[in-house]
């Protein structure tokens, strides 16, 4: 690669190389640098074009980012976000103020940590009550919330993304593929509590009754619970007042009203409809879906005020991406590089890289808008929430694109102005009095880390990956050894549980599945080694090693991390993990129940084990 396109790529934040899984330069080629830089807008296709690229004046910045006690140097005066003018040179206060035509951002210089607490990672969806539709839903969750803080002494909830995805079937069952990030789904509603339900008459809420489908299937099935909620919820709607909706909420409810004509991907309908400014919706319909919102709203609300006990409460799952042809790219289509997709490089476990099929934010329209895009999905979030877990953390400071036609080992790093997206993200949680988590499992440069507990936010730890990398053989840390800044638990819901790791599910599975290349046999071997040095780690902590499960909760129970989570499948001693990575429909992804109903899961002795593994100085 010549110097000059080396140039231009690093003057938009483009990467030419970067360091692989093992730790190596690994050059990009020219080709992908140059298609990268077109989705920028930014033409590298001829030398003659890279060097009037390089010679274009460069415009000064439009955001500004300065820190609690910072001083703004002048002379000139400040307009305040709540009104009124500062004169410069000062000490702005926190908000999102406006230099002329720049945003200047004010945030704390960190957030104070959240009280220590152990709790539940939730998949939702899973947590079927006598009352659910199929499948758990908002008032199941206020009801774990309740219940987990009295009964068992519980303190945080971390919840699977229940953001919106399209009112279309078949439903998008992945929860980390949403249509928006900015609107709830209202898969997760439970019609009976809803205003409308109770104030029925006998017959309405007979008709309504009638609809609820089956409770005891084997598998989720998402398309029969919509089908079921959606007809209910019609059967209410035409004695609910609906005034027209504005601003966000009626374009969103606008994007779902012609997603149910015409499909849920935008990119194929009518092209008069794929632009709002000239789509036209049944008003009707439009009304109806900001209904449900509202319906959302209220029901998260409730669940939020259930966990009021709690001295963290609900934290939701913040997903890296939205899908291309989703209402969030539908709306704000200027802030989205709309041909790229989000994806990962190659690595040991996908050695052709990963393309997530998500299409990444541009960071130049994010600075020109004052990452006004960024602060919505924030807000909107933590709004009915005490905290966030932001996926793939990393992407706050360099995401990988992979440009039009190209596999997703043919990409690059695109960098964003991880100063500017942090301080986002700690004025807002600021502003909601809530907690951080970052998700920096894999390979994730050392300062994501080290950002994250700079700005008082949490990192991830899993008992799997504590090891040391630094010394041969990369024997397990101590759990006593582990960060306090962290979110910790023995798995995820991408990764083995409990008992399913005891019994090498997970490696029988894969198998069955064809995803090693090499061995099989290899791999069971791997995975016998990695359970004895975990039992001889039990050991070296005096941990009774009798009940296997309860005992890795004891174990966990020793790290100081703030946060400490397991999930009701390690709980209960469930083999199969929710999601296996590499699959689609090889695997039931995100649709396996809970093996035991709600009620039953505070009674489960084995349950109680656990909750008491976490006893001792932690909850309430």
């Amino acid at each position: 690669m010549d110097d000059e396109l080396a140039a231009l790529a690093e003057l938009h934040g483009v990467a030419t190389w970067y360091e692989d899984a093992n730790q190596r330069r690994a050059d990009v080629d020219a080709d992908v640098v140059v298609a990268v830089l077109a989705q920028l807008d930014v033409d590298a296709s001829t030398p003659e074009a890279v060097r009037r690229a390089l010679a274009a004046p460069r415009p000064e910045p439009r955001t500004l980012v300065l820190r609690a006690g910072d001083v703004l140097g002048g002379p000139g005066s400040l307009l305040l976000e709540g009104g009124g003018e500062l004169a410069l040179p000062a000490e702005p206060p926190l908000g999102y103020h406006r230099l002329g035509d720049r945003t200047v951002v004010v945030a704390p210089r960190a957030l104070e940590p959240p009280p220590r607490a152990w709790g539940w990672m939730l998949q939702l969806y899973a947590m079927r009550s006598d009352e659910s539709w199929g499948m758990g839903d908002f008032a199941d969750l206020a009801t774990i919330a309740r219940r987990s803080a009295d009964e068992l002494g519980a303190g945080v909830l971390l919840v699977n993304p229940v953001q919106a995805v399209a009112p279309t079937t078949p439903v998008e069952r992945s929860p980390y593929s949403p249509s928006s990030r900015r609107f709830a789904n209202p898969l997760y509603l439970r019609v009976e509590d809803t205003d409308a339900y109770r104030e029925a008459d006998a017959a309405t809420r007979a008709a309504v009754d009638a609809l609820r489908p089956d409770n005891d299937t084997e598998l989720i099935d998402y398309d029969a619970v919509w089908t079921a909620k959606r007809a209910a919820l019609e059967l209410l709607w035409p004695s609910v007042e609906h005034p027209a909706p504005e601003g966000d909420l009626r374009d969103f409810a606008r994007f779902c009203a012609l997603a149910e004509v015409h499909g849920p991907d935008w990119r194929q309908w009518p092209e008069a409809q794929r632009d709002p400014a000239t789509a036209t919706a049944d008003p009707e319909r439009v009304a109806f879906h900001a209904w449900l919102q509202e319906l959302c709203e209220r029901q998260l609300a409730d669940a939020r005020q259930a966990a009021g006990a709690m001295p963290v409460g609900i934290v939701h799952d913040l997903p890296v991406g939205v899908h291309p042809g989703g209402a969030d790219t539908w709306a704000v289509r200027d802030a989205f590089a709309p041909d790229v997709r989000v994806g990962a490089p190659p690595d040991a476990f996908s050695q052709l890289g990963q393309d997530w099929n998500l299409p990444p934010w541009r960071p130049d329209r994010l600075a020109e808008q004052g990452y006004e895009p960024f602060r919505a999905v924030l807000r909107s979030v933590l709004r009915h929430g005490d905290g966030v877990r932001v996926d793939h953390v990393a992407g706050l400071w360099r995401l990988w694109w992979i440009p039009p036609g190209e596999p997703a080992k043919r990409g690059t790093y695109v960098n964003y102005d991880d100063d500017a997206m942090l301080a986002v993200l700690t004025l807002e949680a600021h502003r909601a009095g809530a907690v951080v988590v970052g998700e920096d499992l894999g390979t994730v440069e050392p300062k994501v880390t080290e950002g994250l507990h700079e700005h008082g936010m949490l990192s991830s730890a899993v008992l799997w990956f504590q090891r040391d990398y630094d010394r041969p053989g990369h024997p397990l840390v101590p759990p006593g050894r582990w960060t306090t800044s962290a979110m910790a638990s023995i798995s995820t819901h991408d990764l083995p549980t409990v008992a399913g790791f005891l019994g090498a599910e997970h490696v029988r599975l894969r198998a069955e599945l064809g995803q090693f290349a090499n061995d099989p046999e290899g791999e069971l071997r791997n995975a016998e080694r990695e359970r004895a040095e975990l039992i001889a780690l039990l050991k070296q902590e005096g941990v009774a090693a009798d009940d296997l499960v309860t005992a890795f909760h004891a174990l966990l129970a020793k790290a100081p991390s703030l946060l400490l989570l397991t999930s009701p499948q390690d709980a209960l001693g469930e083999t199969r993990q929710p999601n296996l990575p590499g699959t689609v429909d090889q695997y039931p992804n995100w649709r396996i129940p809970l093996p035991v109903r709600l009620s039953g899961l505070f009674e489960d002795a084995r349950v109680r084990r656990v909750a008491g593994a976490f006893a001792p100085g932690r909850g309430r």
